[in-house]
């Protein structure tokens, strides 16, 4: 059983056939088939020339427009897509066993989010000990004057920190245009934009949304650094290392999501963003106060599935529930928004603001789309019995 809190190798398949048989006939078959398609093709070449010259131009113009489209998509979004280069420290042990601090280089992907400077990236971007940030603009302009506004604690579900630009040197900056990424299905066309390799600048890659409502652990290439990730896009747009932090945009160029993780070795064009709704409230923290502030409710639960409903005898199969206190850890924590405002252990959290909780919601990527002193309806089934609590949500104290 995994409880949560809103604190703080595929390899490419080979077809084969059971016997020499099977094989056989099938080669068999192909064989007639091309026989029979050359005689009929020679035989109507004369009626369907014009007819095959219409449909191949027919495919050249989809090709076309469609590439028409992801250029048109990149100039759009291009400018609002930053570059970022961090230096922070670690410390390793020299020749002689002293530990001794060294700088290392890292880089990573933003997106800017207002006229003022302030840019969304990933926190695995922006490591805890960092001694610098600087920025460099589509047009090459590299701005080294750029502070950490914050980021996530690393326990965290969510992958976000937040910077800001103090001097743009005369630049104008572009703010990106936001999408309502609840909308966002699957098979819908995507484009990523990111610092591929951290070298190759506003990469542009393209593909189409493969799934959502993913849960993944990420780590580094080390395999150390582990964290679990909730309620990501999965997209086989191609996402590199560098891309992290860059926007995952839909057709009309606006973001749908922030690119944050790709599977390892053997996976073949699977990568992870993190839904744009899922950090619209730190957003409006961050431009609002020029603070981060992580709203949270205070409690720890378990995503029903059939399998946890069963488990835990509920007729209601999907929600958060508040399960029993284990390990000396109370499920409702003490003095929080929550216990304010009257939750119980074993309720049922189905709907946050009417949006229900399932696979594709978790409880707390809804609360993450809320603002810190938001007032928020939850729907809870208590003994059996709906009712609705009305809960205003507080800054998670780190």
């Amino acid at each position: 059983m995994s409880n949560n809190s809103d604190e703080g190798n595929v390899g490419m398949k080979k077809i084969s056939f059971g016997d020499k048989t099977k094989s056989l006939s099938v080669a068999f078959l192909l064989m007639a088939s091309l026989s029979l398609g050359y005689l009929g093709g020679w035989a109507g070449s004369r009626d369907n020339t014009n007819q095959t010259n219409s449909i191949s131009k027919a495919d050249q113009r989809v090709v076309l427009n469609e590439s028409q489209l992801i250029s048109d998509i990149a100039k759009t979004v291009g400018p609002s897509v930053v570059s970022i280069d961090v230096t922070s420290q670690s410390q390793q042990l020299d020749f002689f066993g002293r530990t001794r601090s060294v700088d290392q280089q890292s880089a990573g992907t933003g997106i800017i989010l207002s006229k003022d400077g302030y840019i969304v990236t990933n926190r695995h971007v922006i490591p805890s000990n960092v001694s610098s940030v600087s920025v460099t603009l589509s047009d090459g302009t590299k701005l080294p004057d750029v502070q950490v506004v914050g980021r996530t604690t690393d326990g965290d579900t969510l992958d976000v920190a937040f910077l800001k630009v103090n001097d743009a040197k005369g630049k104008t900056l572009t703010p990106a245009k936001l999408a309502d990424s609840s909308k966002v299905q699957v098979g819908d066309k995507v484009v990523a934009i990111g610092n591929a390799l951290g070298q190759f600048q506003n990469t542009v890659t393209s593909g189409i949304i493969s799934g959502f409502g993913r849960s993944v652990e990420a780590g580094d290439e080390s395999g150390a650094d582990s964290e679990s990730l909730q309620n990501l896009f999965q997209t086989d747009a191609a996402i590199n290392p560098g891309n992290s932090g860059g926007p995952l945009v839909n057709i009309n160029g606006e973001v749908i999501g922030i690119n944050t993780a790709v599977a390892g070795s053997g996976a073949q064009n699977i990568g992870f963003a993190i839904p744009i709704n899922d950090v619209q409230g730190l957003i409006k923290s961050v431009l609002n106060t020029g603070k981060l502030e992580r709203p949270y409710l205070g409690v720890r639960y378990v995503t029903l599935t059939d399998d946890y409903a069963y488990q835990f005898n509920l007729d209601v199969k999907r929600g958060a529930y508040i399960a029993p206190s284990q390990s000396g850890q109370p499920s409702i924590i003490t003095d929080s928004p929550a216990a304010k405002a009257g939750l119980k252990e074993k309720d049922v959290i189905t709907k946050v603001d009417g949006t229900a909780i399932d696979e594709n919601n978790s409880l707390i990527s809804l609360v993450s789309r809320k603002a810190v002193g938001e007032e928020t309806r939850l729907t809870v089934i208590r003994d059996g019995k709906e009712m609705t609590i009305t809960v205003k949500l507080e800054a998670y104290k780190q």
